[in-house]
């Protein structure tokens, strides 16, 4: 270990390390359609599509689509572009896109950096986005 203290991460913190912070993050939704998609395109390769399909493959799109909060493609889209507009960190949109919480208090305790990272989000700013969401889910 070097002579200045490393810092440890930390997800509450958003301390989570420069390769995880810049990278793109898929809500459970997003990867659902994707996984579709790639389903649709193997149906129409072969006469016998379970052939090819694997069992990883098979388990991953129903798990996606189990815990995928919105199924509706342009839901998906209005979800990510909202929570965009908050200036969320990849990872804490996916949280919140994923987890869906109905509270201000939900939401910080799933995501505390929404809070603590200074970038003005009081609980009113909070409670707007999650009633955005909301709003997508009940009309989508």
């Amino acid at each position: 270990m070097s002579g200045a203290a490393e810092e440890e991460e930390n997800a509450a913190d958003l301390k989570i390390g420069d390769e995880f912070l810049k990278a793109k993050c898929l809500m459970n939704c997003e990867v659902s359609l994707i996984l579709e998609h790639k389903y649709e395109q193997l149906q129409q390769m072969s006469e016998d599509p379970l052939n090819q399909v694997s069992q990883v493959f098979e388990k991953s799109l129903q798990y996606v689509k189990r815990f995928s909060r919105y199924k509706n493609p342009d839901a998906v889209r209005q979800v990510r572009e909202l929570l965009s507009r908050y200036q969320l960190a990849e990872f804490e949109l996916c949280v919140l896109g994923n987890l869906c919480p109905e509270t201000v208090e939900e939401a910080i305790a799933m995501v505390p950096s929404i809070k603590s990272r200074g970038r003005g989000h009081d609980d009113e700013a909070i409670e707007k986005m999650l009633n955005d969401m909301s709003l997508i889910k009940k009309f989508e």
